[in-house]
C-alpha cells in the first residue's frame, strides 16, 4: 500500500473511531500511521547517508532514522522492512564511523530478516558489507566469497549498477592476491556495466580503482 492510501486508510479509520464509536479503530490507524512513518525514515536516512558520500560530514539524524524505522518495522511485524533499516544502521556504521564493533551485528540481523523475508536486494547488501568487513580484516577469501554471492544475487536481479560496483571490490581482491590478470578482466566488465547504465558514479570509482592498483 502506497504511503498517500495509507493515510487516507489511517483518516477513514479516525472517522471510524469518532463517529461511529468504534475505539478498536484506532489501532490499526495506528499501524497505518507507523508503516508510513517507517517509509519515511528509511527513505530520508537514505539520503542524508548519499550527502554523507559527497560532503563526508556526518549527520547524527542519519542513525536516529535508521534506528526509528527497524523499531517501527519490527513493531509492524515487517520482517523486509525491518532488514532493510538493519542494514543501513550497520552501514552508518561502517561507512560513516568506521565502527565495526557497531556494525556488524546490524549487518548479521539484515542478512536474517532479509533472507527469511526472501528479500534478495538486501541481502546482496549485507553481503557486500560483510565483504567489506572481511577485506578489512585481511580474511580476503571470505571477502571474495561474500562478494561473489552478492554478486551472483544482483546478476540475477538485474542490478546492473550494483554488480559493476561488486566487481570492483573483486578487482581489489584479486589484485591483492596477485591475479591482476583478474582484476583487469573485472573492471572491465564493471566498466561496460557502468558505461550501458550511465552510472557515471559506478564509473568514477572504477577510474580510482584502476589507479590505485595501477592497471590501463
Amino acid at each position: 500500500m502506497a504511503a498517500d492510501e495509507r493515510i487516507e486508510q489511517a483518516e477513514l479509520l479516525y472517522e471510524r473511531a469518532v463517529f461511529g464509536g468504534d475505539a478498536g479503530a484506532l489501532v490499526p490507524a495506528d499501524l497505518c500511521l507507523d508503516a508510513v512513518e517507517a517509509d519515511l525514515a528509511l527513505a530520508r536516512g537514505r539520503v542524508i547517508h548519499a550527502r554523507f558520500l559527497e560532503e563526508r560530514v556526518e549527520d547524527a539524524r542519519e542513525l536516529e532514522l535508521f534506528e526509528r524505522a527497524e523499531r517501527l518495522y519490527r513493531r509492524l511485524g515487517d520482517p523486509r522492512g525491518e532488514g532493510e533499516a538493519a542494514f543501513w544502521v550497520g552501514a552508518f556504521h561502517q561507512v560513516v564511523r568506521a565502527d565495526a564493533v557497531a556494525a556488524d551485528p546490524a549487518f548479521g540481523r539484515a542478512l536474517d530478516l532479509a533472507t527469511r523475508a526472501g528479500d534478495r536486494l538486501t541481502m546482496s547488501y549485507a553481503l557486500r558489507h560483510i565483504g567489506f568487513a572481511a577485506h578489512t580484516a585481511g580474511r580476503l577469501e571470505e571477502a571474495r566469497a561474500h562478494f561473489e554471492e552478492s554478486t551472483r544475487l544482483r546478476r540475477e536481479l538485474g542490478f546492473r549498477p550494483g554488480v559493476a560496483a561488486n566487481l570492483i571490490g573483486l578487482g581489489y581482491l584479486a589484485a591483492q592476491q596477485d591475479r591482476r590478470g583478474d582484476a583487469a578482466a573485472l573492471l572491465d566488465e564493471a566498466a561496460e556495466l557502468a558505461g550501458s547504465t550511465e552510472s557515471h558514479g559506478v564509473l568514477r570509482w572504477i577510474a580510482s580503482a584502476r589507479e590505485d592498483l595501477d592497471l590501463p
